[in-house]
């Protein structure tokens, strides 16, 4: 399923991950929803199984590894591929982390679903930054189209911090890197422009609980 702002596969908000949510609880007969007529159930199974599959052959491989997945994906070949000027193709931390989370939620997962889970758990460790918290600055507010900036976001050294993605990591290099609205990217917060880096989530912590707790319960689960 797509969103607003491209045509593609979209993960990006939850659309993919929200509407897969939705089918898997009337798969499972929820109470809410034990009203549906049993041919609609069926077709609801149909299209999660086809989402599915869709959503394994989206995870991004880089140099034979399976990693995570990107905001959006070609309705065709699976790639990455860009949104918004400022959202190019690239593994994405906060929308991968709920796509693993989705997963661990099915009952009685295959090996490939197995798999897809821990190839990104493997991806999450690697590209957790150590070290860095983000702080917020207040300033003389700014509107802007979409928001009024009352505070800026900087970077701040502290080896105490908590680990934090970026939203973006490259396809390559596996570096984090960051973009304006003109599309060029930089690899520094203080290069984006204030309006975008405070218009926007550059850094997020959401796949420090899917490592700390979800994912021990969910091997946990699965050695029952």
């Amino acid at each position: 399923w797509r969103g607003w702002d491209v045509d593609a596969i979209t993960y990006n908000d939850d659309v993919m991950t929200g509407i897969m949510t939705l089918l898997y609880d009337i798969a499972q007969n929820k109470p809410q929803y034990t009203w549906l007529h049993p041919d609609l159930r069926h077709k609801t199974q149909q299209a999660l199984n086809r989402a599915i599959d869709v959503t394994l052959k989206c995870q991004i491989v880089v140099n034979g590894q399976k990693t995570a997945w990107c905001q959006q994906h070609d309705h065709k070949t699976f790639k990455p591929i860009q949104a918004r000027s400022y959202e190019h193709p690239s593994i994405t931390s906060s929308e991968s982390t709920s796509v693993v989370r989705f997963l661990m939620g099915l009952s009685d997962p295959g090996p490939e679903i197995t798999d897809a889970i821990e190839s990104a758990i493997t991806w999450f460790r690697h590209s957790a930054i150590h070290g860095i918290r983000i702080k917020q600055v207040p300033i003389d507010p700014v509107r802007f189209k979409n928001h009024t900036a009352a505070h800026d976001r900087i970077v701040v050294q502290d080896p105490k911090a908590p680990p934090i993605w970026a939203r973006f990591y490259d396809l390559q290099t596996g570096q984090p890197f960051f973009s304006n609205r003109g599309g060029k990217k930089v690899l520094t917060l203080s290069e984006v422009l204030l309006e975008r880096r405070t218009g926007y989530g550059w850094y997020t912590g959401s796949p420090a609980h899917l490592l700390a707790n979800t994912y021990p319960a969910w091997k946990a689960r699965k050695k029952k």
